[in-house]
């Protein structure tokens, strides 16, 4: 048996040992019940709350406009759950999804979150559609419930770095990493990117995604003078680090990724967020098809927009329309009509490859200018 006709023998028995169907009911309506997993506390919990709402929005619109399959209203019920961005959490509470009786995950957040989690959903053949998790190995790892609507790493790190030393004419670069799998992932693809464009990688350091004080890191990289330091992590330490940068009086460029270009690193770092660089997977907001029409429901109903509600409500109707399509919401059922998707939603045109990775490879720049995040410009990843 060749690996990809056993992987599609290990779904089809965890489907008829009757995971992941176990329909409800409302009244006379059907419950069909969707999970939904992101950091609801701790540091990163405005960008949990951030795509459960976008979730949220998405299958309150498709209940309220009626939602019917085999002949009979269905409703949708969000279950959500709070991994707190850490990969054993995550992978109780998908458990916990999994138990009780979920048709599909729009999850999770974090790429260390997702990957652990994704064995969990595909063992028990549970389609997944992470929002947010770029990192390459959710989808190499074969798993044929396990899709996302952004952007990877290779493509977003290719692009980065290219861009710091084609574009921004740093020869000399420092790179630190949270250690998680997207901060990792995304630096070692940066690197990668940096030499190949003829750039010098002076220092490598690594972090926690916890830790606040860079001092120590920042002073050893100070000494190597770079023209530019990439992080690869979340707002909550790169924030600090700007600062810390700032108070050594260091001048070289901050560059980070999708997990710094959020309000909320403005926020934090205030006057000394001025300046850095980073990039997001995809279109900018008001770029995108319905990026307009999104930011005006969305922050009516829920506030300012972090990062990737946009794409956890595509994921969302990605899902549902599957289920459409196979007039089912038994995974057993849609989950073949997965890879078929050609959906055009709110963050542009869906369609995905054989692993489960979203065709096309946009990535765009920006910079923080008179205290808000300013469009540099578009980028097409030849990946």
């Amino acid at each position: 048996m060749t690996g990809h006709t056993l992987r599609w023998a290990m779904v089809a028995a965890a489907l008829a040992a009757g995971c992941g169907d176990k329909p409800q009911q409302n009244g006379d309506n059907r419950v069909v019940l969707i999970g939904q997993v992101s950091p609801l506390t701790g540091p990163q919990a405005h960008l949990g709350k951030d795509n459960e709402n976008g979730a949220r929005l998405a299958l309150d619109e498709i209940n309220a406009a009626g939602f019917t399959l085999g002949g009979n209203k269905v409703v949708l019920e969000l279950k959500s759950e709070d991994d707190a961005a850490d990969p054993k959490t995550a992978t109780t509470v998908a458990q916990k999804l999994v138990d009780e009786g979920v048709a599909g995950v729009v999850g999770h957040l974090n790429s260390g979150a997702t990957i652990p989690a994704s064995r969990i959903y595909s063992d028990n053949g549970i389609p997944q559609i992470s929002p947010s998790a770029t990192a390459v190995a959710y989808t190499s790892s074969g798993f044929k419930t396990a899709y996302r609507v952004m952007t990877n790493d290779a493509q977003q790190g290719s692009v980065l770095g290219h861009y710091a030393v084609t574009r921004l004419g740093a020869k000399k670069i420092a790179i630190i990493d949270d250690r998680t799998a997207y901060g990792q992932g995304l630096a070692d693809e940066v690197e990668k990117a940096a030499k190949a464009a003829g750039g010098e990688v002076v220092a490598r350091e690594y972090t926690s995604d916890r830790a606040t004080d860079f001092m120590a890191i920042l002073t050893s990289i100070k000494g190597k003078a770079p023209d530019l330091v990439f992080f690869g992590g979340m707002d909550p330490q790169a924030a600090p680090m700007i600062k810390q940068m700032k108070q050594l009086g260091m001048r070289a460029k901050f560059l980070g990724g999708d997990g710094a270009q959020t309000p909320k690193f403005i926020e934090l770092a205030g006057a000394d967020a001025e300046g850095a660089l980073a990039s997001n997977p995809g279109l900018p907001l008001d770029a995108m098809p319905g990026g307009s029409a999104f930011k005006a429901k969305f922050e009516a109903k829920y506030g300012k927009i972090q990062n990737y509600s946009p794409y956890a409500y595509d994921a969302m109707h990605v899902l549902i329309e599957a289920m459409k399509r196979a007039d089912s919401s038994d995974p057993a059922k849609y989950l073949a009509e997965l890879p078929r998707t050609d959906y055009q939603g709110v963050t542009g045109h869906i369609r995905f490859d054989a692993k489960g990775d979203i065709t096309g490879g946009a990535v765009t720049l920006y910079q923080v200018k008179d205290g808000k995040w300013q469009t540099l410009e578009t980028v097409q990843s030849a990946k």
